[in-house]
This record gives C-alpha cells, structure tokens and sequence, in this order.
C-alpha cells in the first residue's frame, strides 16, 4: 500500500468515522424523540435500546475515526447498521416512506463502508 492509499484510507476512516458518531451525538441530543422513533418502529424496550444503539454507534464512530480498538470498533459499527437498517427503516412498510427510504439507503452505504475498514481491520495485527 502506497503512502497516497494510506491517507486516503485514514481519510475515508475519518469521515466514516465522524459521521457516524455525530449523528450518534445528534440522536443523544434529543434522546426523548430517539426513543418515541424506535417506540413508533416497534423497537422493544425502547427507552433502553435507543440510547444503547446510539451508544454503540458513538463508540464505533470515534473508534473508527480514531482507529483504535478497530476490530471492535467496526463490528460494532457494522453491526449496528446491520440490525437498525432493515428494522428501524422499513420504507416498504410505509404508505409514503421517501424519508425511511432516504435513510435505508445512506445507512445501506454507511454500511457498505464500515465493511471494507471490518476487512482491513481484521487484515492487520
């Protein structure tokens, strides 16, 4: 891997990384609409499962962005994405679901994303 790979991976991390854990930050921000939207999805025990979710996706937002515990990090990440995309936003279920749809797609590349670190991050020792 050449010097220009790596900055551009370290920069793609970041900005993988960033965007995950502010959107996290968001969702803490206004933890009472968090919970009322997992509630509305049929999220059980919302009012524990949002925070936690958010919490998860903080921890492997800044730990991507950061690259520590990377392992840990993007599997959390992933799997984060991997449970919420589908169940949070099911657009197929909804008469109008242009927003669910908006963001099963961002979370569908988010997702795509945080694979190929997974990857990396199992590649090094």
């Amino acid at each position: 891997m050449t010097d220009d790979d790596r900055s551009l991976s370290r920069l793609g991390r970041i900005a993988l990384g960033l965007g995950l854990a502010l959107q996290a930050s968001e969702d803490f921000r206004d933890m009472e609409d968090s919970v009322e939207y997992a509630e509305s999805a049929g999220v059980p025990m919302p009012e524990t499962m949002a925070p936690l979710g958010s919490g998860t996706m903080l921890f492997g937002g800044l730990g991507i962005a950061l690259w520590r515990f990377p392992r840990l990090a993007t599997g959390a990440a992933a799997t984060f994405l991997a449970v919420v995309t589908p169940t949070i936003h099911d657009f197929w279920n909804e008469e109008d679901g242009s927003g669910e749809r908006l963001a099963f797609f961002g979370n569908l590349a988010m997702l795509g994303g945080v694979l190929v670190f997974l990857r990396e991050a199992w590649r090094r020792d």
